[in-house]
């Protein structure tokens, strides 16, 4: 059962991303952590890892500062799943190690989470990999110049990713694999 905390969840997400927009689109920041709460919630999620869900990227988007607030305002565990859920903080200069780096310690990382961090992670993954299969198939392989990575290690990470929630039994396993797999076929 959710209670009004969630609404609270919702309006710190709202403002850790005001005025954010998707990558390569107008669509607002705050559509990603609400699909990914979504998500977590279609796969059992409870109150806390939906609160989670809506703040994973709080503070790497929104910064370190709200790290703090989440721990106040929500609690350990949350604040757990969303550090858990963190695979980068931008530094003083808004500079975040290099990609490939932050990615390889991120699903090494993911290998021994609790099965809090897996299931709102595994959220948040299939909701980016379900919208660049949305992305492919009304732009093409154009979606891929909005990231830093280029388009092999894009799905090379999203493969790695599926792998190792699946190896994990993470609840969004098999939807993100299939995911992953309609991704490659629409790149190639």
């Amino acid at each position: 059962m959710l209670t009004e905390k969630i609404s609270h969840a919702l309006a710190l997400a709202v403002e850790a991303h005001d005025g954010q927009k998707r990558k390569g689109t107008q669509i607002p920041y705050i559509a990603h952590p609400m699909g990914v709460a979504s998500i977590a919630l279609d796969h059992g999620a409870d109150e806390d890892q939906a609160m989670a869900a809506l703040l994973h990227d709080a503070v790497e988007d929104g910064g370190p500062h709200f790290a703090k607030r989440i721990r106040e305002q929500f609690g350990d565990r949350v604040a757990d799943i969303v550090e858990g859920c963190t695979d980068g903080v931008p530094d003083a200069n808004g500079k975040k190690e290099a990609w490939k780096t932050r990615k390889d310690r991120y699903i090494s990382h993911l290998k021994n989470a609790s099965n809090d961090v897996l299931l709102v992670s595994g959220a948040d993954k299939l909701h980016n990999a379900r919208a660049i299969v949305e992305d492919l198939l009304t732009i093409g392989p154009a979606v891929f110049d909005r990231f830093s990575a280029s388009q092999e290690q894009t799905i090379w990470y999203y493969e790695t990713l599926a792998s190792v929630f699946s190896v994990r039994g993470a609840p969004t396993a098999k939807a993100l694999a299939d995911t992953v797999l309609r991704m490659k076929q629409l790149s190639s």
